[in-house]
Parts: C-alpha cells; structure tokens; sequence
C-alpha cells in the first residue's frame, strides 16, 4: 500500500464553463485532462485539493468527479480525495464519504481560519483518522491556512497507524530536513511545493502531489527518476529550464495561471474559475505564451 503513494502525483483542476451565467462543471474538459495525465503516465492523482477549487465545490459535484474520475482510471491508479475543512465534524463527514466512494486516501489540510494550536491540531486529526480506515495523508500548507504543524506535532501524528504520510507545502527546506531526521522511515513524505521539488527529493523526499504535472506530467515524471537513478546534476539543470514557467504558474494564486496554461494547450475548453477566484489578468499573457512556446509546449 505504501509505495503506491510514492511519485508523481498530479492534483487535478476542475474545469467549469459557463451555462447560462453559471459556473458549472465542464466534465468533457474534467476527461480530457485525466486522460492526458494517464497518456503522461502520472503515478497517481488527487481530486479536491486545493488546486480544484475546493472550498467551491459542492458536495453533490465531489462526488460525481471523483466517480467520474475513478471511471476513466480504473482501479489501479491511486486516487486520493481532499477532504479537509476548518470543522472537525465536517472533515469527518467528508473522509467517511471518501471511504464510502472508494478512495485509496484522503488529503486532510491544516484547518484553515480558526488558527489552532497545536494541542488543538493534534487532536483534530487524531479524532479525524480514527473515524476512519482509510490512509490519511497530512497536509502543510501555511501560506494558506495561516495555522502550520510544527515538527513535534507531525512527530505525534506519524506514530497513528492509518496518518501514513505528509503533503509538505511550506518550501522550507530545513524545516523538511528536521521532520526527516524524528520521522520514522516508512511514513511517507510528498512535497507540495512545485518550485523545491528537486531539493525536496535530494534531502530524501518520496515524491510529489503538484500543479505543474497538471501541465508537464512527463517532466515531473522525468525529474523524479533523475534523482532517484543518481542523476542529480541532469534534473537540477533540466528543471531549471522550466523554472520561469514553475514560476509564473504561481504568478497570480493558484489555479489561476495553470488553468489558463492548460486552456491555451486545449487540454480544457475554458480557464473560468469560481468566485472567489477571477481568470488570469491579462498584463501576464503573453509572457506566460511565449515561455510555453520556448518550451515547446505551445
């Protein structure tokens, strides 16, 4: 079950298209884009993380993407679902449903908000994973929630039997360094930061959950076996020729830029979002266009 987890795992945006001046859901587009990551060869995928839009999405379209999703993937693909709130009950309510639909893991964020300490984490996520048989992964994400877990904290929750692993999003490096020294070695360390990705797997890193695969899977893909066969100096100057583009996917928040990226691919028909969220500014188009030419993905 562990190494399943391990690798390239690409966090799926949710397409929408306008209907009649509603955002809805654009499965066409939801199927074009798993298929290409299955083309790419990606190790897994993640539906309902940040990256799609979460706090958006209602409860009735989760669950049709995630069937959608497993239809198109079958069973041997690993599918983990983000289920974390900034409510413990409704964190509950929602990996029970992860479980009920045949997740292979849930993805439960720092609660995000109500600025928890980290008594207050612990035992929000030891009441979560004991709701539950399902594999829990962590997921950091300070410059989102505000809250963060420190070291001792993840310490405590690594030793639950079924929390088997962590989505590290912070980009700090030391801080990785010192969870890899307390941690034992089977529990499983992914990082959420597309920009540290090389460094992340030389300090021992098992691979990622990521936006840019969303883009450039097989690069991803590429990078992760680099390091992993010795090749350390090849990734690190491979992955430097995409850090412009790394970069401008992050130049507005995340979805915004990789969706208007993957719209210009036409791997999805629109790069609308839901309010809060608005569409890429134009001021960033054509530099982001003529990155992706010189990469030769457009």
């Amino acid at each position: 079950m562990m190494t399943k987890f391990k690798g390239v795992m690409n966090v799926l945006v949710t397409p929408f298209k306008n209907v009649n001046g509603q955002t809805e859901v654009d499965y066409e587009s939801l199927k074009k884009l798993v298929r290409y990551q299955l083309d790419q060869k990606i190790n897994g995928l993640v539906v309902n993380g940040t990256t799609a839009e979460s706090p958006t999405l209602k409860k009735s379209e989760v669950e049709k993407i995630f069937t959608l999703v497993r239809a198109e993937v079958g069973l041997g693909l690993p599918l983990v679902l983000g289920t974390g709130s900034n409510c413990t009950d409704k964190t509950i309510e929602n990996t029970q449903l992860a479980e009920k639909l045949g997740a292979d893991a849930a993805l439960v964020v720092v609660p995000y908000y109500n600025k928890p300490p980290q008594r207050g984490l612990i035992q929000h996520f030891k009441t979560v994973a004991s709701s539950t048989k399902l594999p829990l992964f962590l997921y950091n994400v300070p410059g989102r929630t505000v809250a963060s877990m420190n070291a001792e904290t993840i310490l405590q929750l690594s030793q639950i039997q079924n929390i088997i692993g962590i989505k590290e999003a912070s980009g700090n490096l030391d801080f990785f360094k010192q969870l890899k020294l307390k941690i034992k070695s089977n529990f499983i360390f992914l990082s959420g930061d597309d920009q540290t990705y090389i460094e992340f797997l030389a300090l021992g890193g098992d691979g990622i959950m990521s936006v840019m695969s969303n883009l450039i899977a097989g690069k991803c893909l590429d990078w992760t076996e680099l390091v992993a066969t010795g090749k350390l100096s090849d990734a690190r100057n491979s992955f430097q020729s995409y850090k412009k583009l790394i970069d401008l996917m992050y130049i507005e928040a995340n979805p915004i830029p990789i969706k208007w990226m993957l719209q210009q691919q036409n791997i999805i028909s629109s790069s609308e979002l839901r309010l809060p969220l608005c569409e890429l500014d134009e001021q960033f188009h054509q530099e982001i266009k003529s990155e992706m030419k010189k990469l030769g993905i457009l």
